[in-house]
């Protein structure tokens, strides 16, 4: 008797984590999506987006890049982001905070106390890999040259990815201004994205390193690699 109730806990047991599993790796998945795209349609109620043209306008200088004040409060999406690395159709809200109420459902969120896009220094964003909406599943296919776009207000910023590195949890210099480098100087513009590793797993961080490498004003429309999928992402959302 015993035996058969011992038999019947551990089966019960089994059910429940593979419940859990399934859980953690589809339905938050799913949940984090639908909030994610009911994010992206309120950002882009703010934004005046060009139409869909099939011919790019030509490469012009717009000085400086402009640069959005820091959002006042945790929770505040305020820039849309694009990697073509992770497939043609890549967009995801970025949103102001690292807590888990931004990341275990709006995918994408920006470490507060770093940059803001465009600006000298570094701006740091945080997401998870294989859940909530698995924003930076893919982020070790990234390849030196591919270039992440983060569309705000105020128009589109061109990051090109450089380089990788693998650091334990503790090792919070790689938000500082000079990633690695606490106290030094900035001089370039720079994106971090970090999230776990391994892809299953928390006991490392994975951090991605790009640089700015163009910015353009909203009034002239997405750059060529994303004209597509931003003018379709906006249409759809507005």
């Amino acid at each position: 008797m015993a035996v058969q109730v011992l038999g019947e806990l551990l089966i019960t047991a089994g059910l429940v984590i593979v419940l859990f599993v399934v859980w953690e790796l589809w339905w938050t998945n799913i949940e984090s999506d639908r909030l994610q795209d009911a994010a992206m349609e309120e950002l882009f109620d703010g934004f005046e987006v060009p139409p869909m043209s099939s011919e790019a306008p030509p490469p012009e200088d717009y000085g400086d890049p402009a640069v959005l004040p820091s959002p006042e409060s945790d929770g505040t999406t305020f820039a849309a982001i694009y990697i073509p690395r992770f497939g043609p159709d890549h967009a995801r809200p970025i949103t102001e905070g690292i807590g888990p109420e931004v990341l275990d459902t709006l995918g994408l969120g920006h470490y507060p106390e770093t940059g803001m896009p465009g600006e000298i220094g570094n701006f740091a964003l945080a997401g998870h890999r294989q859940t909530h909406g698995q924003v930076l599943d893919a982020v070790d296919t990234l390849v030196p040259g591919d270039r992440i776009y983060v569309q705000t207000a105020e128009g589109y910023y061109t990051y090109v990815y450089r380089n990788s590195q693998i650091v334990l949890p503790e090792q919070v210099d790689v938000l500082a201004a000079v990633p690695t480098q606490p106290g030094a100087e900035p001089q370039e513009r720079i994106l971090t994205l970090t999230t776990c590793n391994p892809r299953f797993g928390s006991q490392e961080r994975f951090i991605a390193y790009a640089v700015l490498d163009s910015w353009q004003p909203a009034a002239a429309g997405p750059p060529e690699e994303i004209r597509t999928v931003a003018s379709a992402t906006a249409s759809r959302q507005g």
